[in-house]
């Protein structure tokens, strides 16, 4: 089933941050897939191969990992930092998140939410990735000489369980329900992680399904800003979320 087109798409890449190797997918993964398949690339950075996990070996995860990302249509790379679970917030970590940034030059980034009440990994990444954003931008860092400077256009957030979603933040809503076929396909990927007792795959499927009929079409996700939202005009906003 192709996705029905939609606007014209922004030539810059968009990056998603991720501090485990399904992360991305549990997260904004409907979203991922309704970029790549609007025709904008998407590069994936996973800062871990989830060596702490329960289930699965980081050998597997990896594959898993490539895997789901062929299925979005993006590729990927693992960083690793400090390992999973001892993810710390250094000033050097945010230096080469920078340098990945002014690499792919993207328009839009997203990494997991700032919220605490989630995996520590997750919400050390945000901090580190907003920070990234901004060092990115300023032309005097030795570190990050070798690459020109680059402002992204926007910093979202993406939650990876209910927990992690802002109360104090208003989400964008993105309608991904041409894609949720292939996002399901890139979560089921992680065969490692889905078990009878924690199938995630179909609590996220379940969740959009609960989103998109509130907002009037079949499935959605949510993405939380950084920074306000600009627009030249109200033209952008003429699609309602609501049909009922």
């Amino acid at each position: 089933m192709k996705p029905t087109p939609i606007s014209p798409p922004d030539p810059a890449p968009l990056l998603a941050f991720g501090a485990h190797p399904d992360d991305i997918e549990f997260g904004c993964g409907g979203v991922i897939a309704r970029e790549t398949h609007a025709g904008r690339p998407v590069h994936l950075v996973v800062c871990s191969r989830g060596e702490a996990g329960t289930n699965g070996t980081p050998a597997q995860r990896t594959r898993e990992a490539k895997a789901a990302a062929k299925i979005l249509g993006a590729t990927i790379e693992f960083l690793h930092l400090d390992g999973d679970a001892h993810l710390e917030i250094r000033a050097a970590h945010a230096l080469r998140l920078a340098s990945i940034i002014r690499r792919v030059r993207p328009g839009i980034v997203l990494a997991p939410t700032l919220e605490q009440n989630q995996h520590p990994d997750h919400w050390r990444l945000s901090t580190l990735v907003r920070d990234a954003a901004r060092l990115a931008r300023y032309g005097g860092l030795k570190e990050l000489r070798r690459a020109k400077s680059h402002a992204i256009d926007q910093l979202f957030f993406y939650a990876v369980s209910p927990e992690a979603e802002p109360r104090d933040v208003t989400p964008v809503y993105i309608d991904v329900s041409d894609v949720h076929h292939i996002w399901y396909d890139a979560m089921v990927a992680h065969k490692s992680q889905l078990t009878k007792a924690q199938p995630y795959h179909l609590l996220k499927m379940a969740h959009a399904s609960v989103l998109g009929q509130r907002l009037g079409f079949p499935a959605a996700q949510a993405l939380w800003p950084n920074d306000p939202l600009v627009f030249d005009s109200l033209a952008p906003l003429t699609r309602s979320g609501r049909r009922f």
